[in-house]
């Protein structure tokens, strides 16, 4: 190697240095994407370290999503100016991705603790608990609502959820009114909800009085959660205490965690006052 090429890597330590394979600066040569800076008689190729920054952005842009073809085009034509340009929207590209990403992982968070959660209650129990109050987004009335309209408010629902992210994690619950308690109309909902944890003014919702909770959880189907209600109301009768306004019923576990329907876990908590 003559004197002027000391300052040069070689294709293999190019690549090494770059943490790829010769082949890629092959064919980014091949392709006329990065070409050597000097190649001898012999035919050998050299890279000086100045290319190690252009490297980097191919394989930034590449990360981003640009392919290769436009890689090219914006290298062969670049000005200081277009520079700053792409990169600027690259990088509000990426902090819609860190949003999204920043979502899902809340969410995955949410299920760990949820789930965790699920596993150290005993729903054998039925307790009388202080519970505080919190904010909930609520879909459409569903009270005495047919079946093709119960659909349609749910679809709704979800839909305004996943284009607002509202979705934390948490299931969808159902409220029911005292009325449809007192009646054992279980499962005649007055509305479904998803808790809401950041503030979001341009959101209307609702927020769940803070007070005195019966709270049970029935484990199987939803087809005998009324056996799970009639023993709430007897405790409800027997600690005098009378309904408040609405009960929240939600799973804890459900077919992400669990096998069988006969598994699930619905936690219902009875809003109560005391006579």
């Amino acid at each position: 190697m003559s004197q002027t090429l000391h300052k040069y890597f070689t294709t293999g330590e190019f690549a090494k240095l770059c943490h790829v394979k010769k082949q890629t600066l092959f064919h980014y040569d091949e392709i006329g994407l990065l070409s050597p800076e000097v190649t001898n008689d012999k035919g050998y190729r050299y890279y000086s370290y100045h290319q190690f920054d252009v490297f980097s952005v191919i394989q930034l842009l590449k990360e981003v999503g640009m392919p290769l073809k436009d890689i090219k085009l914006f290298l062969k034509n670049k000005t200081p100016g277009e520079l700053i340009e792409l990169l600027k929207n690259k990088s509000q590209e990426i902090d819609i991705k860190i949003n999204h990403l920043n979502s899902i992982q809340k969410i995955i968070q949410t299920k760990i603790e949820l789930t965790e959660r699920a596993l150290s209650i005993d729903d054998s129990q039925i307790t009388l608990q202080e519970l505080e109050e919190e904010r909930l987004f609520l879909s459409s009335s569903i009270l005495d609502c047919s079946d093709k309209g119960f659909l349609k408010s749910v679809s709704t629902f979800i839909e305004f959820i996943k284009d607002n992210q509202l979705d934390l994690g948490y299931p969808i619950g159902a409220i029911v009114s005292k009325e449809q308690v007192k009646q054992g109309d279980y499962e005649n909902y007055s509305y479904l909800y998803t808790r809401m944890e950041q503030q979001a003014p341009q959101i209307a919702c609702y927020v769940k009085p803070k007070g005195l909770y019966v709270v049970a959880y029935h484990k199987g189907s939803e087809e005998l959660i009324h056996e799970t209600f009639e023993k709430m109301l007897d405790f409800i009768h027997r600690h005098n205490l009378k309904l408040a306004d609405y009960t929240y019923e939600e799973y804890v576990l459900d077919e992400i965690s669990v096998s069988s329907n006969e598994e699930y876990v619905t936690e219902i908590m009875i809003h109560v006052e005391r006579l």
